[in-house]
């Protein structure tokens, strides 16, 4: 395989795992673009690049952005935008991780406190309802707890303990 089919294969599977992380398949080629390349892009080479729209690349440039995983660059003697992205690994596990917690488990967290604090009026199905949301929000509350603390922490504690868990 060659630079051009890997580059391609990379890009196609980013796409598609980008999903598992909560966005869209354009939204994570582009990231996966960026992530590579070795040098800022415009809004024009990822365009060309990935073949979408002026409409699909700028929408999701601004989730990027808002994600905080893409930034603008500006670049000496050019008057276009150009984007790159976080290229430090851990460091964009880390913003991941921080911008899931925010978009998606603090909500949960939140919704979850609400029905289970809902008057329990003795019967059976009240009850079951009211332990069983109280245990989710526990959980949910505790794993992303743990999640905090490993994205707080330094790079070099994550690997050694990631290295004697896997020992």
């Amino acid at each position: 395989m060659n630079y051009k089919e890997a580059k391609g294969k990379f890009i196609q599977t980013w796409g598609s795992l980008g999903t598992l992380w909560g966005i869209n398949k354009a939204m994570a080629q582009i990231h996966a673009l960026l992530l590579i390349s070795p040098e800022p892009l415009s809004m024009e080479d990822i365009m060309e690049e990935l073949h979408i729209s002026r409409g699909n690349t700028s929408m999701n440039l601004r989730q990027l952005i808002d994600w905080g995983i893409v930034f603008k660059t500006s670049v000496v003697g050019e008057r276009k935008e150009f984007f790159s992205s976080e290229k430090d690994i851990q460091e964009l596990a880390k913003q991941i991780a921080r911008e899931r917690s925010r978009r998606e488990i603090q909500p949960t967290l939140k919704v979850l406190k609400e029905v289970s604090s809902i008057e329990d009026d003795g019967s059976k199905t009240t009850q079951e309802f009211i332990k069983q949301t109280k245990a989710l929000h526990e959980l949910a509350e505790t794993a992303d707890s743990i999640m905090n603390r490993v994205v707080n922490q330094e790079a070099n504690w994550i690997t050694k303990t990631f290295i004697k868990l896997l020992k």
